[in-house]
């Protein structure tokens, strides 16, 4: 690993606010279709800094993230480790190596199919306000929009999780054991899921309406990551009870992505048979309403 952009000056320490590091990892991000470029930007005016982990491959991401030319941005060039095979840890690995580097009060960390809002910014600065000096919050909970098969509907079984932590104080014992999620090393030996508030604001997460094509590459390469085949992708075979029209706008930087990288139509096959699966996410869909439950898996405690 080397840190090809680490010599440039840290970003000065904030007086009194909290100040905030944007972290993400990344490789081959745009022969996989990732709208990386514009999660970035969607995150530069929010923070005092931006480290990105950028694994050696064999396209140009390296360069396209170079040419945003934005200060904050430091770039980590890494090395994966192609024989780590189990439950995805290589993610881990990397998302790791750009939170480590990071000097901010809290880390905000975004994947390269995360988009923030450029309405919900203020909402996000005023929510760490609020919280920062209260040590119970160790993180924020933002909503997930999951687009699915075109941009105009939205995951929303059980199956995709509603809600997760992606900004957390950088002054507390945390790891990931995967890509998703965080775990605080307050006792030892023992993790726990961080104490968190809501942040009152959504993640835009786009991964699921990359072009076929895109997102066939990029199952081909997780894969190899999970010990397991890569299924064959078709965005049709899903139960069209767990979707829903997605009546809002989308974020302004990601106008040409959607016009030019995504599906753009999308209909649920009309003869696709129920997974074992999609019957026990449907009846949890049932008792959600029923009962007003959410039987989402969850990865912290709200404490506040």
């Amino acid at each position: 690993m080397t840190a090809t952009d680490s010599t440039a000056a840290l970003p000065p320490r904030s007086t009194g606010r909290a100040s905030i590091s944007g972290f993400t990892f990344i490789r081959n991000g745009a022969q996989l279709g990732f709208p990386f470029e514009a999660s970035i930007r969607s995150l530069l005016p929010l923070v005092d800094e931006f480290v990105i982990a950028v694994g050696a491959g064999s396209d140009d991401t390296l360069e396209r993230i170079r040419l945003i030319g934005d200060e904050k941005i430091r770039v980590i060039e890494t090395i994966w480790n192609e024989r780590m095979a189990e439950r995805g840890f290589v993610y881990a690995q990397q998302k790791m190596i750009a939170q480590y580097a990071c000097t901010g009060d809290w880390a905000f960390y975004l994947e390269g199919d995360e988009v923030l809002h450029e309405q919900d910014l203020p909402r996000i600065r005023a929510s760490v306000d609020r919280h920062h000096t209260n040590p119970q919050v160790e993180a924020l909970v933002f909503d997930y929009l999951h687009f699915y098969g075109s941009p105009q509907w939205l995951a929303v079984s059980p199956a995709w999780y509603r809600r997760e932590c992606r900004l957390i104080r950088n002054t507390i014992r945390s790891y990931a054991p995967d890509g998703q999620f965080w775990v605080v090393m307050d006792k030892h030996k023992r993790g726990r899921n961080p104490q968190a508030a809501l942040a009152g604001a959504p993640i835009y997460h786009y991964g699921h309406v990359r072009r076929l094509d895109y997102m066939q590459q990029k199952m081909n390469q997780v894969s190899r990551y999970w010990s397991g085949a890569a299924p064959k992708v078709a965005y049709s075979k899903i139960d069209p009870q767990s979707l829903a029209a997605f009546g809002g706008t989308h974020p302004a930087l990601m106008a040409q992505w959607l016009a030019n990288e995504a599906e753009l139509s999308f209909t649920p096959s009309a003869d696709h048979v129920l997974t074992r699966r999609e019957k026990k996410h449907r009846l949890a869909m049932k008792l959600e309403k029923m009962f007003g439950w959410d039987l989402c898996h969850k990865h912290y405690t709200l404490v506040a």
